[in-house]
């Protein structure tokens, strides 16, 4: 199940309505040094500018996927790892319209990295598109954060991967693990991704030597307990109403459930210590417990 050097690749990208952040991901992604023998761009839009784009710089390696049906990011993704497996793909390499590998050599890398650990899925460092030698996630190993690409240090990090952001998977891991799930729409589709690939027990990891840029994400990721622990805190109601949903249903999964004294604890020492929120508190309550019951109604 692991990748090889003689793989069939397929880019996939979803999109919904940024049309010039995803020229600049289609524009690195065509010009690999390792050959993408097909294009995949899944439009959650459904806009002619974005056909006209994928025609232009793809060419006839170009798929143009368009949706009426906005399918969100776990959506798309399905969308597009099964028609890359129907074309006969024997990787998928995923993308996301406002981010792009650092240069044309990345697809190369991994693949160096992945045949010289036999990986059934390899990832890049997701560093910060404005600020390249921070990261775009924070990470925790053990009790501490990284914030910083060069505190990862080089080489090879078994068994983390942030999905979707330009990682690289085999189709027979697909066998395995399956494809995204739609009902997740946004937000924890890649953590719930995530947790099957390490289940699945196939060898994977980060490649340190190569990177994604993307627009930095950790503005909602915020300190409690002086630093020691982190809790999400979202930006807009839409997108608090899917992470802490989808949180609830991730969270009562195999091999999660352990998890959750912590996550009751974290997000009440949040809401009702830190922010003397109870109405926040509340609807994290409610909205985890719909995850938890597998209610994925949507908000109107």
């Amino acid at each position: 199940m692991n990748l090889s050097r003689s793989d069939r690749v397929a880019a996939v990208i979803v999109t919904h309505q940024r049309v010039e952040m995803l020229r600049e991901s289609l524009e690195v992604v065509a010009a690999q040094t390792r050959p993408v023998e097909w294009i995949i761009v899944v439009d959650n839009g459904c806009e002619e500018a974005v056909a006209s784009l994928v025609q232009q710089v793809c060419g006839s390696r170009g798929i143009y996927l368009p949706s009426r049906t906005n399918l969100g990011g776990a959506g798309g993704f399905a969308y597009g790892f099964l028609s890359a497996l129907a074309l006969g793909a024997d990787a998928i390499w995923c993308a996301d319209d406002d981010g792009r590998p650092e240069g044309p050599e990345v697809l190369a890398k991994l693949y160096d990295c992945a045949l010289a650990h036999g990986l059934a899925e390899v990832s890049p460092v997701v560093v910060d598109k404005a600020a390249p030698a921070d990261l775009a996630f924070p990470l925790r190993r053990g009790v501490q954060w990284r914030r910083k690409r060069s505190e990862l240090g080089t080489g090879f990090l078994p068994g983390i991967a942030s999905l979707f952001n330009g990682a690289l998977i085999s189709a027979k891991a697909m066998e395995r693990i399956g494809v995204p799930d739609y009902r997740l729409f946004i937000r924890g589709d890649e953590v719930e991704y995530h947790r099957r690939l390490v289940r699945s027990g196939l060898p994977f990891g980060t490649c340190l030597e190569t990177a994604y840029l993307h627009p930095n994400g950790s503005d909602e990721f915020k300190p409690i307990l002086g630093g020691r622990m982190h809790t999400q805190y979202p930006s807009s109601e839409s997108k608090r109403f899917f992470t802490y949903r989808n949180r609830g249903y991730l969270m009562n999964q195999p091999g999660m459930r352990k998890l959750l004294p912590q996550e009751y604890a974290r997000f009440g020492w949040y809401f009702l210590v830190q922010e003397k929120d109870p109405k926040g508190f509340r609807e994290w309550l409610k909205l985890h417990k719909m995850g938890r019951e597998e209610k994925f109604e949507r908000p109107e």
